[in-house]
């Protein structure tokens, strides 16, 4: 059982059942950093980028691109998909696993660098096909017929936490660090970040879309985003208690789990201890009203934190801020399947450059030569003079010469 801070008590369970109902008190601004090495695409067999080890009744999927944080490339998300597959149907298999492999990372996200690349040496079909496996092996992992465990120990970003998330149990530690930064790559949130993040307590989720802000494993817990939280250095013994156990019921899974779990609560300096003000300013209708409301909160209250998420969101892709926004407020009425099926659309959108270069040049400006300030700007560079039919084009359904995502809906249905 975990405790959070207010008098709050709830089972790990309850926490995988209902994320809706539950208890949030957040945190001040951390800076975002770390970023991953993309300076060489790692070329290694996709057998070495995710590697296998077996147990008695499971089998774990290892995310082994260090110097890259675990970031995602195309054959490592085939590989996923084929490997979950594979052990979905195979009857000797109780449960699965993922995790990260040695260094601080679960998975930093898509290896957007190499994607980058794909289009300019004129490979956009294959890039399509990255985000079309990426998809379908989100929707997978949320209609998984056996448990499934990931162990979310570092930095857990953008589709990291898309491939992670959907699964019944989520376990993180006091490095976890999650985070959707994509508004400032000129990106969106996607691999389903629209459906869960939507589903935040309040406003939070917009806030996090929007700012690009971190939350650690303890808000992560608070929020309902993981289920179990362990100290890292009790990892080992969880999985070992893991990897011995000979059955496929959940409920002897979860007990392993909280088995060595801790009371955790969020501390004074947690976002979710601003909830109020994200509410209050987050609500809003446009990106615009959310800045003004943030700008005279500013002036009221002279909050440091206030400032911060300004300047964050004024450093993002002014077009990628309202189709993020836009995305999140209609994940907030949409399954999962329908999530993916519109993110993806955005994503094509994105990689095909029809409306805007803001994607390439913000991997550009953030990953490959690090200036953090895009030299062409943003396109469109305010939001001004972001139109709507720009962003209601990245929304259109796409027609036969680009086809939609297409999921396996009438026959495997998310328990989420």
């Amino acid at each position: 059982m975990q405790r959070l801070k207010g008098g709050l008590t709830r089972t790990v369970k309850q926490y995988c059942l209902n994320r809706n109902g539950m208890y949030c008190n957040p945190h001040d601004h951390r800076s975002f950093s770390a970023l991953p090495n993309y300076a060489a695409v790692n070329d290694a067999d996709p057998e070495d980028q995710v590697l296998v080890e077996g147990r008695a009744k499971s089998r774990a999927a290892i995310l082994n691109r260090p110097d890259t944080l675990n970031a995602l490339t195309a054959p490592m998300v085939g590989r996923l998909k084929r490997l979950y597959e594979s052990w979905e149907e195979n009857p000797s298999i109780g449960f699965v696993l993922m995790k990260g492999g040695s260094g601080k990372a679960f998975c930093s996200g898509a290896d957007v660098v190499s994607l980058s690349q794909m289009v300019d040496d004129g490979n956009i079909e294959d890039c399509k096909r990255y985000f079309e496996t990426l998809y379908k092996f989100v929707y997978l992992q949320a209609t998984y017929l056996k448990p499934h465990v990931a162990i979310l120990d570092g930095f857990t970003m953008g589709c990291g936490a898309g491939i992670s998330i959907p699964g019944m149990f989520r376990l993180v530690t006091e490095k976890t660090i999650f985070a959707n930064p994509e508004a400032k790559m000129g990106f969106h949130p996607d691999a389903g970040a629209s459906f869960y993040l939507s589903r935040l307590p309040g406003y939070l989720g917009e806030y996090l879309a929007l700012t690009g802000d971190k939350l650690n494993g303890v808000e992560m817990i608070a929020t309902g985003l993981a289920t179990h939280y362990s100290l890292h250095s009790k990892l080992a013994w969880t999985e070992d208690r893991l990897g011995n156990l000979i059955t496929d019921d959940r409920d002897a899974i979860e007990t392993s789990l909280a088995h060595y779990g801790v009371i955790v609560h969020p501390d004074k300096t947690s976002v979710l201890h601003k909830i109020e003000i994200i509410d209050k300013c987050f609500c809003r209708d446009t990106v615009e009203e959310i800045i003004d409301a943030l700008e005279n909160e500013a002036k009221t209250s002279y909050s440091e934190w206030v400032k911060v998420a300004l300047n964050r969101m004024k450093e993002a892709s002014p077009l990628s801020l309202k189709v993020t926004l836009q995305s999140i407020r209609e994940g907030r009425f949409q399954s999962l399947d329908q999530c993916l099926s519109r993110e993806y659309r955005i994503s094509i959108a994105g990689i095909s450059k029809r409306v805007s270069n803001d994607f390439f040049e913000g991997v550009r400006a953030r990953l490959v030569d690090k200036d953090f300030a895009p030299k062409l700007q943003w396109d469109p560079p305010t939001l001004a003079d972001v139109s709507t039919d720009m962003v209601d084009s990245y929304f259109s359904r796409l027609d036969e010469f680009e086809p939609e995502l297409e999921l396996p809906t009438a026959t495997r249905e998310p328990y989420i």
